[in-house]
């Protein structure tokens, strides 16, 4: 089930504000050789869906291949998350202020590309920069993230590690959108980052396929 990490007994338990150090080993070398090693083995997939996007898009998702925002990081610092574009610009967004968000927004293209999650694939140039892991709790936007380091408990302490593609909060909870989800969030992040270990990162590896080929989650 989907909720059933965030609904067992010993996930209703409060992270401490400050989560323990993750294991040196692991978290200095294994997980940036792993990180590097399967970045690079994506990269022919990625330049593949790059040559596919750019015949594919004059017709069915006008505008630049891939759209830059600034995220939060390590140590709550900036950087510019790299995603394939799936909404239209600004100018050609027709929606009303009444309708919901995904109105009119995303492209025609872009929703195949968003709910068969290659949207994120150019994440692993922000991995190889050293910006990223595979890994991790995933980047908000940056300013979104700086209202909430100020208002949500334990927010901060999500920051000591790289954020990653995929993460834990992902797997088991999904999207969220308000201050409740939001909280539950970084309960699971923190736990994370408390058990950063191989087998935790190969469970939410394996529960992002799940998540992937199974179409769920947002």
């Amino acid at each position: 089930m989907k909720h059933d990490f965030i609904g067992s007994e010993s996930s209703r338990e409060v992270v401490p504000h400050h989560a323990r150090r993750p294991a040196r080993f692991y978290h200095r070398i294994g997980k940036p050789v792993f990180d590097c090693s399967i970045s690079l083995l994506l990269l022919p997939v990625f330049l593949f869906f790059c040559g596919t996007l750019l015949i594919l898009n004059p017709f069915l998702n006008k505008g630049p291949l891939f759209f830059i925002q600034p995220r939060m990081g390590r140590n709550c610092k900036a950087f510019p998350a790299i995603k394939f574009r799936t909404m239209k610009s600004a100018e050609r967004i027709t929606r009303s202020a009444e309708d919901p968000l995904e109105v009119d927004r995303i492209t025609t293209l872009g929703s195949i590309i968003r709910k068969t999650r290659i949207d994120e694939l150019p994440q692993i140039l922000n991995v190889l920069r050293g910006e990223m892991s595979l890994i991790g709790p995933r980047p908000d936007y940056f300013h979104h993230a700086r209202r909430y380091v100020k208002t949500v408990r334990g927010y901060r302490q999500r920051h000591q590690v790289r954020p990653g593609i995929s993460g834990l909060a992902q797997t088991e909870l999904g999207y969220v959108n308000c201050s409740e989800g939001t909280q539950l969030k970084v309960q699971l992040d923190l736990r994370y980052v408390e058990n950063l270990s191989f087998q935790m990162d190969v469970y939410v590896f394996r529960r992002t396929l799940e998540t992937v080929f199974g179409r769920k989650g947002c």
